[in-house]
């Protein structure tokens, strides 16, 4: 029979490892422009994940050089990877809903999460993006840096506006 001291230390050694992996994020202090939820372990709000702009601010940034066909010349685009933010909040799933402030609604799935793919990007030109200029957030691409960026499936995925995400059960 084991002491009730080996059975907790026993019950701790063993859990501690999920109390690691599914880890609450800090909450917002300032205005919600993202919310993320669904198949996710991570969460700040209840079962979802909110972001405020410095959350996004104070996670891995990115700078992509690109053109887009909804802007003139070459744009830079500065935001979080978006493998990046899904790793944050612990999604468990291979498809993302993303939506903007107007119900627009995309897929897009894991294999645009990947390193030099997809960003969420909250400046433009190194400025901060207004709803009237596409912001606060806009899913961004690549699209100079490889040819498979630059089709209509891609460019529909590159959502503004973007203010929740649901990752897909």
């Amino acid at each position: 029979m084991l002491s009730f001291l080996t059975r907790a230390i026993l019950a701790v050694t063993v859990l501690l490892p999920v109390a690691a992996v599914a880890q609450d994020l800090p909450s917002p202090e300032g205005e919600v422009i993202l919310t993320v939820s669904g198949a996710i372990a991570n969460t700040n709000n209840g079962d979802t994940a909110t972001f405020d702009l410095a959350m996004l601010e104070a996670m891995e940034t990115v700078t992509v050089e690109t053109t887009t066909i909804w802007t003139e010349g070459e744009q830079t685009f500065t935001g979080v990877p978006l493998g990046a933010l899904m790793e944050a909040v612990g999604a468990e799933s291979a498809m993302l809903n993303a939506t903007a402030i107007n119900d627009y609604s995309v897929e897009i799935p894991a294999e645009d999460w990947v390193e030099g793919g997809a960003i969420v990007a909250y400046m433009n030109n190194g400025e901060a993006m207004s709803v009237r200029d596409k912001g606060p957030l806009w899913v961004v691409y690549p699209f100079d840096d490889d040819a498979k960026y630059q089709t209509e499936v891609t460019y529909s995925r590159s959502i503004w506006q973007l203010d929740r995400i649901v990752v897909a059960e």
